[in-house]
């Protein structure tokens, strides 16, 4: 199908599969960026992203997909980082920097002891323009996957986002929803290796979010426009990046920090020049 769809609009392959790619990612990432946006989130979002490498690894070595052992490393990351939180004194930034910094120099000796074919860079920065057919699939379903769980636990997501406190006193269980969106955080981590890779994944996720943030109050139009600007952020950055010859992944970044930048100026909730008017 993407084959017919390629000739119709008279568009490589390639190209196409990186269009797609890039909206398939878009979406997901408002979707569950808005979360990690709202319950502040986005560092431990950072050490998730850094902590699957060495599941990535293992799956690599013992030949399985790599979505089960970077799910199971993601969620040993996020439980090893609340227990250290819990259990002494250090705050959990501080845990999840430990945590970030040790799985992933982890990542990087199993990757380098095991002398498998996986390249590093390509796990570091992603290459969207050669994401293939199967992982473009994978990545359509794993969107589907988040875009459901959202909807079937949005009303506890959102209060637990909003107010964990009062959920808890109400008997909602906050710990499993936490987990759940830890483990959703891990998966498109994963899918997301082989287009922007690690270190630019968590861009995907904040960037849209925090745009729409800065204009809407509800959390449906929140998603709903967050998913919409990554995807369009995706389509530009990919478009872009073949017009002047730049790195895809970080083209499509750099324009959704531009639309961050002009609505951090812009936008009425901000209110940027009225704040800047009256702290001088």
């Amino acid at each position: 199908m993407i084959d017919l769809l390629s000739t119709w609009l008279d568009i490589p392959v390639y190209a196409l599969n990186a269009g797609l790619s890039a909206i398939i990612l878009g979406i997901v990432s408002g979707v569950l960026g808005s979360f990690i946006v709202l319950r502040k989130m986005s560092l431990m979002g950072d050490a998730l992203s850094h902590a699957v490498l060495p599941g990535v690894a293992i799956s690599y070595i013992l030949g399985i997909n790599m979505l089960v052992g970077a799910s199971l490393f993601g969620l040993l990351a996020a439980i090893l980082i609340q227990f250290i939180t819990n259990r002494s004194t250090i705050k959990s930034d501080t845990s999840i920097g430990i945590i970030l910094s040790s799985f992933f120099a982890l990542g990087i000796v199993l990757i380098t002891f095991a002398k498998s074919g996986l390249d590093l860079t390509h796990i570091l920065f992603g290459n969207i323009l050669a994401v293939p057919q199967s992982e473009l699939t994978q990545s359509f379903i794993i969107m589907l996957v988040v875009i459901g769980v959202v909807s079937l636990f949005y009303k506890e997501l959102l209060i637990s986002s909003f107010d964990p406190i009062v959920s808890k006193a109400n008997g909602l269980n906050i710990n499993f929803y936490h987990y759940l969106l830890m483990l959703l955080l891990s998966i498109v981590t994963v899918s997301s290796l082989s287009q922007v890779g690690i270190v630019l994944v968590i861009a995907m996720l904040v960037i849209p979010a925090a745009t729409s943030y800065l204009w809407t109050n509800k959390l449906v139009h929140m998603i709903v426009l967050a998913s919409v600007y990554g995807a369009l952020s995706g389509v530009i950055g990919v478009i872009l990046s073949f017009e002047f010859n730049l790195p895809t992944s970080a083209t499509i970044v750099l324009v959704g920090m531009t639309g961050f930048a002009i609505s951090f100026i812009l936008s009425p909730k901000n209110n940027f020049f009225k704040k800047g008017l009256r702290t001088q």
